[in-house]
């Protein structure tokens, strides 16, 4: 695996922690400017809206720019977004930083997923996705606790002023290490979409959707559904939580591993089968601490083998799929943006012992969506060659 392919990881952690970060921070945001934890809850909400609107926006504005400098600019404007919330003394402000450091994200991580596949023949290309994801997986680990533990000396301030910093170095290591790229071919904005309005294509978006949604209704509701189940509360839950962690990295480099040995249509159909029977089953399997990790380390590994496939088989769709791979990001952020509101739905009318429940059928329904595609898309090997390995 290239070098590279890990300094465009790199860059991945660094606007995933931006992203991820702020869970951890809610009680110095809160202590600090004087705003309730719920309002302090709205900077997710407002990175994940400002993700999901700006990736396919950005992609079809910036498709003339030279890619590295495409990469570059995306760091810097995460910088930017990270700075203003550092220096925020008042909550508009602070959320104005949300929003910048979340149009960086947005297109950064597409870009650094295309720039990705490129440096590597079709058949590594799995791999290569599953490292960049790699770098945001490593961001949900580290990020919540990380962002908890220097909150609590450094301030909120301190936290996104030192993402702002190790942004920039990535940013300096990928305009010094990483070859100059051309642009694509220039397409008009009729065509750019063309591929979006393939039925196939919206398939696999409706796909990440649900899927997401699913995942992540669980994960949202995790420590009083883990209440409910097992009565486990405190330290014992931030260790489960860590395990699930520890599931999302390993998932995520199987994922690209059988996607480029099976295709990505045998492993999303094993993967999304495996994820609704473990959800299903996460009330009678999580009643002991141990019963819980193992639930949890399972259930999280599947979750995340579901990425890398699922951007394979867009890069299927259109081997120069920038702007599916932005619609897909924008359909990973509106589903867990909706995670939250289905799930406490859920929990009010029927209760949280069922929300495992109504994941799973979502992933059902998202296997069955699966299905109608019959069979996996290939495009012809000569059209997938890599496009970046020979630059100087």
């Amino acid at each position: 695996m290239s070098a590279r392919i890990y300094l465009l990881a790199a860059g991945a952690f660094a606007v995933g922690t931006s992203a991820y970060v702020v869970s951890g921070v809610l009680p110095a945001v809160s202590s600090e400017l004087d705003v309730s934890l719920t309002a302090a809850g709205q900077l997710a909400t407002a990175f994940a809206l400002s993700y999901a609107i700006g990736a396919p926006l950005l992609a079809t504005l910036t498709g003339r720019w030279e890619r590295r400098t495409l990469l570059l600019a995306a760091l810097l404007l995460a910088a930017l977004g990270n700075v203003i919330a550092a220096i925020a003394t008042n909550y508009p402000v602070l959320i104005v930083g949300r929003v910048v450091a979340a149009l960086g994200a947005a297109a950064y991580t597409p870009a650094a997923t295309l720039f990705a596949t490129g440096l590597m023949p079709p058949e590594g290309r799995g791999r290569a996705v599953a490292v960049v994801f790699g770098g945001l997986t490593f961001a949900l680990v580290l990020g919540v606790p990380a962002g908890s533990l220097l909150g609590e000396s450094l301030g909120y301030r301190g936290v996104f002023a030192l993402i702002a910093g190790a942004t920039v170095l990535v940013a300096i290591a990928i305009g010094t290490l990483l070859p100059r790229v051309d642009a694509p071919p220039v397409v008009g904005l009729r065509e750019r979409f063309a591929a979006a309005a393939d039925r196939r294509v919206q398939t696999v978006l409706a796909m990440t959707v649900l899927s997401v949604l699913a995942a992540m209704s669980v994960f949202t509701y995790v420590v009083p559904l883990l209440a409910e189940t097992a009565e486990l509360t405190g330290s014992v839950v931030g260790v489960l939580l860590l395990v699930y962690g520890l599931g999302a990295v390993v998932g995520n480099v199987i994922g690209g591993r059988t996607t480029d040995r099976f295709g990505s249509f045998p492993t999303l159909l094993v993967t999304m089968i495996v994820f609704a029977a473990l959800t299903a089953a996460l009330p009678l399997t999580a009643t002991s601490v141990i019963g819980a990790g193992v639930s949890l380390f399972t259930l999280s590994l599947f979750t995340w083998a579901f990425n890398p496939p699922i951007q394979n088989l867009l890069l299927e769709l259109s081997p120069s799929g920038g702007l599916l791979l932005s619609l897909n990001a924008s359909a990973i952020y509106f589903g867990a943006g909706l995670s939250a509101v289905v799930g406490g739905v859920v929990i009010q009318l029927a209760g949280i012992r069922l929300l495992p429940e109504v994941a799973a059928v979502l992933a059902l329904a998202s296997l069955g969506l699966l299905l109608t595609l019959r069979r996996p898309v290939r495009t012809p090997a000569e059209e997938l060659e890599p496009a970046y390995a020979s630059q100087p």
